[in-house]
C-alpha cells in the first residue's frame, strides 16, 4: 500500500509486503548483519514524517558508524504500529518478529498511554487484546474474539464493507469527514482540559480531579488506584516476560522510553505549570519508574526524555507537533533527528558493553 497521510503532519507512507511501515525485508537475515526489531506503537511506525526521516531509519543510519558492529552491517525493521501497547506488541513479537532473527529487540516505551493501553479499564474497548494477572502469572485475554462487533467486521458483510473501504473514494471522504469532527471535539475538549490554573476559591495546593485530567496525564502521579496499580504491574510483567522470551531465543533486549510533549518543552515555566496542573511532582515519573524496574530485573534500559528535554530548551525548538498544533502530538522531524541520534549512542553503548564481556 502507499498514500498521503496527512492526519497530522504530512508524508507518503508506503506498507511492506509484510505489512511494515519499511522498506522490504528479506526473513532470512543477510551474512555479516546486524538486525535490530524496533517494537512500539505511532511513534515508532512514524506516520507523521517521511520514511528517511523517521526514527528507526536514522537509528541504521547513525549505527554505521558505531565502533562496536565495526565490520558488520546494520538492519533496523520497524514494527511498530499505531495505537499498539505493550501486550500487541508481545503478541507481535511472538507472532512476527522471530520470523526476522533478530540479533536485538528493542522495545519503545510511549509512557504517554503504553500504561494506560495495557488496561481494559483505562483504554476503554474490548476490540483488543489484553494480558491480565491472575495468581501473579499473565494470562492472554482475547475475550474480544466474541464481541459481536469484532465478528460482524470479519463475516461476509463485514468484508464486502472493508473492500468499499480500502477502494471507494466516496465511502473515504465520508469517514474522513467523520475523522475529523471527531479529532475536534477531541481537540476542544483537550484545550478545556489543558488550561492551567484551577479557580479562584480552590484551596492553596488542590490537586486537580482525575475526571478532568484525562487518562493521559495520570501517567506522572504515583498510582494509588487499583487499576493504575494493576496496569502498572501488568506493564512491568510484560517487559519482563519479553525479555525472557527474546534472551531464550540468544537475541539480545533492551528497553527505551521515548518522550511526550510536556517532558520537553522549552521553557521551564511551561513544564512546572504543567506538573502544578496534574498534581505531579517529577515529570519523569513514569520513565524514572521503568527504568529503575528494569534495571532491578536486569534489563538493559535508557531513557530518551531528558537529553531530548535538555536540547529542547538550549535550542529553543518543539520537538512534538506540526503546524498550529505545535508542541503537541507525534515527534516531528527535529524530534525524530535528536531521538534516533540518542537512541543510536545507546544501542551503541550497549554493543560495546556486550562486546567487552
Amino acid at each position: 500500500m502507499e498514500g498521503w497521510y496527512r492526519k497530522e503532519g504530512e508524508a507518503n507512507v508506503r506498507i511492506n509486503s509484510d505489512g511494515l511501515r519499511d522498506r522490504e525485508h528479506w526473513k532470512i537475515k543477510p551474512l555479516n548483519t546486524f538486525r535490530i526489531a524496533v517494537l512500539g506503537d505511532s511513534f515508532v511506525e512514524a506516520l507523521q514524517v517521511p520514511f528517511e526521516e523517521s526514527f528507526c531509519y536514522l537509528i541504521e543510519q547513525q549505527l554505521r558508524s558505531c565502533p562496536a558492529r565495526a565490520g558488520h552491517d546494520v538492519e533496523v525493521i520497524n514494527f511498530g504500529v499505531s495505537g499498539y501497547g505493550t501486550a500487541q506488541e508481545l503478541i507481535t513479537l511472538r507472532s512476527e518478529v522471530w520470523q526476522y532473527s533478530p540479533d536485538l529487540v528493542l522495545l519503545a516505551v510511549t509512557t504517554n498511554n503504553d500504561i494506560s493501553d495495557n488496561s481494559q479499564a483505562l483504554k476503554k474497548t474490548n476490540q483488543i487484546p489484553y494480558f491480565v494477572l491472575r495468581d501473579e502469572r499473565l494470562v492472554e485475554d482475547d475475550s474480544f474474539l466474541q464481541t459481536r462487533s469484532f465478528q460482524s467486521r470479519n463475516n461476509f458483510l463485514g468484508q464486502v464493507g472493508r473492500w468499499f473501504r480500502d477502494h471507494s473514494r466516496v465511502v473515504q471522504a465520508i469517514q474522513q469527514a467523520g475523522f475529523t469532527v471527531r479529532v475536534m471535539r477531541e481537540q476542544r475538549a483537550a484545550a478545556k482540559s489543558a488550561q492551567v490554573g484551577k479557580p479562584s476559591d480552590a484551596p492553596q495546593g488542590a490537586m486537580t480531579p482525575a475526571d478532568e485530567l484525562g487518562v493521559d496525564n495520570l501517567v506522572y502521579r504515583e498510582p494509588s488506584d487499583p487499576v493504575w496499580i494493576e496496569a502498572w504491574q501488568v506493564t512491568e510483567q510484560l517487559i519482563k516476560t519479553m525479555r525472557n522470551e527474546v534472551e531464550s531465543k540468544g537475541a539480545v533486549f533492551a528497553v527505551m522510553t521515548l518522550s511526550n510533549p510536556p517532558q520537553v518543552l522549552p521553557a521551564s515555566a511551561s513544564r512546572e505549570a504543567f506538573l502544578q496542573h496534574v498534581g505531579a511532582k517529577d515529570i519523569f515519573y513514569p520513565d524514572n519508574r521503568i527504568a529503575q524496574f528494569c534495571r532491578r530485573e536486569g534489563i538493559a534500559v535508557a531513557t530518551l526524555a531528558p537529553a531530548m528535554q535538555q536540547y529542547a530548551q538550549q535550542n529553543n525548538l518543539m520537538l512534538h507537533g506540526f503546524g498550529k498544533d505545535i508542541g503537541n502530538g507525534h515527534w516531528n522531524v527535529a524530534g525524530h533527528h535528536i531521538a534516533g541520534q540518542l537512541a543510536a549512542d545507546e544501542i551503541c553503548k550497549l554493543l560495546a558493553t556486550r562486546k567487552s564481556q
